[in-house]
C-alpha cells in the first residue's frame, strides 16, 4: 500500500488529491469530515475511489451528511488513546457509535462503566468503598483492569499524572484499573457511545450536562458552522454547579436568530441542559489535531468587560 501525505490539510483540495492519487482509504480526526462537508457542493463530489474512512470524533449529523454527499463510504469510527489499555471499533456502521460490546473482548479486557460524580470529579463509591457499575443507557466512567494483557505503562517522568490514571480497590481490595477520563454509554443493543470528557461535563441544577450532547443539538441549527459548549461559573447564583455557555461561529452570510435558536433548544434539550449564554465569534481556535481549545473560553466566561464578541443570554422570564 502507498500512503499519501499532504504538507497541510486543505478541505477544498482534499477530493482532488484523492482523485489524483487514486486514494481508497482516508483517515480523519476531530472535525476533518465536517470541514469537508462545509465546502460548497460540486457536481463531482462522488467521483472518487474512496471506500473507507477510519478515525474518531465525527458527530452523528456530520456522519449522515458525509455519506449523503460523498457516497456510500464505510466509516470506521473508533475509540482509543495513546496511553490507554482499552479501545473499541465500530465495524457495523451504526451511526454515532464508537463500538459494540464484544463478549470475547470483554473477557480478555475487563472493562466497566462506573458511576461518576461530576461535581467532585471522582468515581462514586458505595458504603463498602467500592465503585458502582452503571446500568445500560446511563453514562459512566470507562475503566479497564490493568493486567499483562492490558498493561498501562504510565507517563514518562510524570509520576503524579500516572497515579491519577490508576484506580485502586475498585471492586475488591487490591485490584487496579486504568481511568480513561471519558464518560461512555452502552445502549440496550450493546452499542457503545462516547458521551463526554469528565472535565467537560458539568453540573447545573442538580443535573449532569453533556457538552457533546448540547453541541450536537446546536450544530443542527442552519446558521451554525461551528460550536463549542462549556460550563462557566456564575457568581451570586442560587443554583449549584456551572451554567451552560456556547461559543458559535456562523456560516458565511448568515445572521444569528435568537428566537429560532430559542425554539430549537427548547424543543430538543431539557431545561437544565439549555445554554444560558451564547457567544458569537468570527473564528474558533483549534489544536493541531483539529480539536477545539476550550480553556481560554472557560476562563473568559461571559464577562462583557473581557469579551468583545457579541453575547446573548437566555431570559427564563
Amino acid at each position: 500500500a502507498t500512503i499519501v501525505l499532504r504538507a497541510r490539510f486543505s478541505a477544498s483540495q482534499f477530493w482532488d488529491d484523492c482523485r489524483k492519487y487514486n486514494v481508497t482509504v482516508i483517515q480523519y480526526i476531530g472535525e476533518v469530515l465536517r470541514y469537508l462537508c462545509s465546502v460548497p457542493q460540486r457536481n463531482n463530489d462522488q467521483d472518487h475511489k474512496v471506500r473507507l474512512a477510519i478515525g474518531n470524533g465525527i458527530r452523528a449529523d456530520v456522519w449522515r451528511e458525509f455519506i449523503r454527499r460523498f457516497g456510500n463510504i464505510n466509516i470506521l469510527e473508533f475509540y482509543a488513546s495513546t496511553e490507554g489499555n482499552i479501545s473499541f471499533v465500530n465495524y457495523t456502521g451504526k451511526i454515532g457509535a464508537v463500538g459494540r460490546v464484544n463478549c470475547l473482548q470483554k473477557k480478555i479486557l475487563r472493562y466497566e462503566l462506573i458511576k461518576y460524580d461530576v461535581e467532585k470529579d471522582e468515581p462514586v463509591r458505595d458504603e463498602n468503598g467500592y465503585c458502582i457499575r452503571v446500568p445500560k443507557g446511563k453514562p459512566g466512567l470507562l475503566i479497564c483492569k490493568i493486567t499483562q494483557y492490558a498493561p498501562f505503562s504510565g507517563y514518562a517522568g510524570a509520576k503524579q499524572q500516572t497515579e491519577k490514571k490508576q484506580l485502586r480497590d475498585v471492586f475488591q481490595k487490591g485490584d487496579l484499573y486504568f481511568n480513561s477520563g471519558d464518560l461512555l454509554v452502552i445502549d440496550n443493543d450493546n452499542f457503545i457511545y462516547f458521551h463526554d470528557r469528565t472535565g467537560d461535563t458539568f453540573r447545573w441544577k442538580g443535573e449532569n450536562v453533556s457538552t457533546t450532547e448540547v453541541a450536537d443539538v446546536l450544530g443542527l441549527i442552519d446558521c451554525v458552522q461551528e460550536v463549542i459548549v462549556y460550563g462557566v461559573s456564575v457568581p451570586g447564583m442560587s443554583y449549584e454547579g456551572r451554567t451552560g455557555m456556547a461559543c458559535i461561529r456562523l456560516k458565511e452570510n448568515c445572521e444569528f436568530n435568537g428566537e429560532s435558536t430559542y425554539r430549537h433548544v427548547n424543543a430538543h434539550l431539557p431545561n437544565y441542559a439549555r445554554p444560558r449564554f451564547i457567544r458569537i465569534k468570527s473564528a474558533i481556535e483549534l489544536t493541531a489535531t483539529f480539536k477545539y481549545r476550550k480553556v481560554q473560553l472557560v476562563e473568559e466566561g461571559f464577562n462583557p468587560a473581557v469579551i468583545k464578541d457579541r453575547l446573548y443570554f437566555l431570559d427564563d422570564k
